[in-house]
């Protein structure tokens, strides 16, 4: 489910304080501790001892996902002692403890001025492990790979000024997204704060508008708590991403802590959504009787609750639409499954919501993306709407029904008076499926041929097929993005990583290497644009360095292809700066990616032929550890099915390409 705009952010519950308080803390350490920065010699574990945390903390995984109930202490877990109870250490030390109790095995953390003692103090972990970007923003795009394709929040640490700034596009994207990220950055000492310092910027100004939620700690003591705080708050409710500020002095200063504190947030646990209503459940199962075409519009507030989906689905015989967000919710494949809708989503998905007479929206935000013109989408459908964040309920779309909950509870509600009704209701949308049926065989999803040129949409077909739909798909963003979630058939959740609300170029490779790090074993494949790949093209080091066999199919078309498309569709074709290629020479395909992946020690091929793909597709997954196959493809091709910006389903368009004007 991605995130509501900006106007609308207050509906994210904040805690009473952006800043930890600096007034006297009652859960403080009793002992005598100097709070003066002193150096201290540490004794390092022995690093052939191999400790994992055998209990973590459990996480809440999406925003369909149960609330967990609010955590009165900091939990307790066995870990290795490198202190005694009562020795003092670093905070940088403090907060490396506080997240190995928060369950963290892995981190994506490039160190700088600022955060030098955080990355000290992890060399001291036995627990975490640090994958080294080599830009804060993979880092930040990583760690959202990381939390998208595991579930469990994901973790990025910068320094301060710049380092700190290059997270923003990560975290704005987490936030539309509704990912659980903690950003934790470096700050200059307490006392030049304000003073526009070397490497000063005030990040917790600069995210407000763009997390959940940030913390500015000023009192080392309160690094226990407000660490715990930061991950209940970015998992619980709607998931987020949390940013946490960090002086350096902070960082040095020595105290015992107290992993004893409470937790205080009382404003946002009294907020929380509570269980989903009954008699509302009931009005949902009265309104499926009483309808005749209804359909499910479901989107990523529903990857949490697949299990409950498919359970609902046959109980009912309801067909599936998703959004891009949703996809893998239910499995593409299904007969029920309408695939993805919205701007270029499949025909049969938009006739269904356009003639529905009830439409389920679980886990959505009525994206403009999807709805297009709005006083036109389900114009003839009663809606029921269903969603953890009560700030989109009605925001954009008025539902005549609507429950402000956990979808995963609410759904599990509804097959409960399912399987109590199921003598005496019964639900036969057989002439309905039969409709859709029809227009599924009219107008499937299909893609024209450039005699031996590869089109885009095929190559990705043949890597579902030799990848039996079971890959991790990360994307950048633009026509690749679309064709992947077209033509890739996506089995469960969790198998999808795409920027959907902010769209943000780049986040295809970085993302990548959190999904193959959270997923080790897994086939990890990046789809990816030349021009989104070029964004972050530097993180090809960091899949060498930490051998992550993850598989890179670059769709090369030399242009910004959805830019392109636009201007072949509204601006008569005239290229504004969407020609990536060298204009000197235009024969060549500029720049080489095949050096970019020679350069950082990864194999690489490229094939430009339709009848040379598949073996080439073949080699890239058979070749041990990293690969790029660079496919040479046409940029006149167009993503179709498309309704353009603020149309409707009768605006539909579904024939041509960059060969013919219009």
């Amino acid at each position: 489910m991605a995130a509501s705009s900006s106007a609308t952010r207050a509906a994210f519950i904040k805690p009473s304080s952006f800043i930890s308080s600096t007034t006297t803390n009652n859960n403080k350490s009793s002992l005598p501790v100097s709070r003066s920065i002193l150096p201290v010699s540490y004794t390092r574990q022995n690093p052939s001892l191999h400790i994992t945390n055998s209990v973590p903390k459990p996480f809440a995984t999406s925003a369909s996902t149960t609330t967990p109930t609010p955590t009165t202490t900091i939990p307790l877990t066995k870990l290795p002692p490198r202190f005694s109870p009562d020795e003092p250490r670093k905070g940088a030390d403090i907060l490396v403890e506080a997240l190995e109790r928060e369950g963290v095995t892995d981190v994506f953390a490039y160190p700088g001025g600022a955060s030098m003692e955080i990355h000290q103090a992890l060399t001291r972990s036995n627990i975490i492990r640090n994958v080294l970007p080599r830009h804060e923003q993979g880092g930040v795009f990583a760690a959202e790979g990381y939390a998208r394709s595991s579930g469990k929040p994901g973790v990025c640490i910068a320094t301060s000024g710049p380092g700190a700034t290059n997270l923003v596009s990560g975290l704005a994207d987490a936030l539309l997204d509704s990912v659980p990220v903690v950003a934790i950055t470096g700050q200059v000492p307490r006392r030049m704060i304000g003073t526009d310092a070397f490497q000063e910027t005030p990040i917790v100004e600069v995210t407000r508008s763009i997390t959940k939620h940030n913390y500015l700690v000023l009192d080392v003591d309160d690094i226990p708590r407000i660490v715990s705080e930061a991950f209940f708050l970015a998992t619980s409710g709607r998931p987020g991403p949390v940013l946490i500020d960090l002086p350096k002095d902070i960082q040095q200063q020595l105290a015992v802590p107290n992993w004893n504190q409470q937790i205080r947030l009382p404003g946002y646990t009294s907020r929380l959504p509570k269980d989903p209503n009954e008699e509302l459940l009931e009005q949902i199962v009265r309104l499926v009787s009483e309808s005749q075409k209804p359909v499910l519009y479901v989107g990523g507030g529903c990857l949490n609750s697949s299990e409950e989906l498919r359970r609902f689905v046959e109980l009912t015989g309801i067909p599936v639409a998703s959004t891009l967000m949703g996809l893998g919710s239910y499995p593409s494949s299904d007969k029920l499954s309408l695939q993805m809708l919205g701007m270029h989503g499949t025909v049969y998905a938009n006739y269904a919501v356009d003639k529905s007479d009830l439409l389920l929206a679980f886990g959505v935000r009525f994206d403009d993306r999807v709805t297009g013109k709005l006083e036109a989408f389900a114009g003839r459908a009663k809606i029921v709407h269903i969603d953890i964040d009560s700030a989109e309920i009605g925001k954009n779309k008025q539902p005549h029904l609507s429950v402000c909950g956990d979808v995963k509870l609410a759904l599990k509600g509804i097959n409960k008076l399912l399987e109590s009704k199921a003598g005496s209701v019964k639900f036969d949308f057989s002439v309905w499926r039969e409709e859709l049926d029809e227009q599924k065989a009219k107008y499937p999803l299909s893609f024209k041929t450039f005699e031996e040129a590869i089109p885009p949409q095929y190559a990705i077909q043949v890597l579902d097929e030799l990848t039996d739909g079971n890959a991790i798909i990360s994307t950048g963003v633009g026509q690749h993005q679309m064709w992947a979630a077209q033509f890739y058939k996506y089995k469960r959740p969790r198998q999808w990583l795409t920027s959907g609300g902010l769209g943000a170029m780049g986040f295809g490779l970085p993302a990548a290497i959190g999904a193959a790090v959270a997923n080790p074993g897994a086939v990890v494949v990046d789809i990816d644009g030349d021009g989104s790949f070029m964004m972050n093209v530097q993180e090809l080091a960091t899949i060498k360095v930490e051998n992550l066999p993850i598989k890179i199919m670059l769709l090369n078309n030399q242009h910004l292809g959805m830019v392109v498309q636009w201007e072949d569709r509204f601006y008569k074709a005239n290229r504004a700066h969407t020609y990536l290629g060298d204009p000197s020479r235009e024969s060549e395909i500029f720049p080489n990616m095949l050096k970019f992946a020679e350069a950082c020690g990864i194999p690489a091929a490229r094939v430009t032929r339709k009848e040379d793909l598949r073996a080439a597709i073949q080699t890239m997954l058979d070749t041990p550890g990293p690969y790029l196959l660079d496919v040479i493809v046409p940029h006149q091709e167009h993503v179709l099915p498309m309704i353009p910006s603020g149309g409707a389903f009768k605006d539909v368009i579904t024939e041509g390409d960059g060969r013919r004007k219009y």
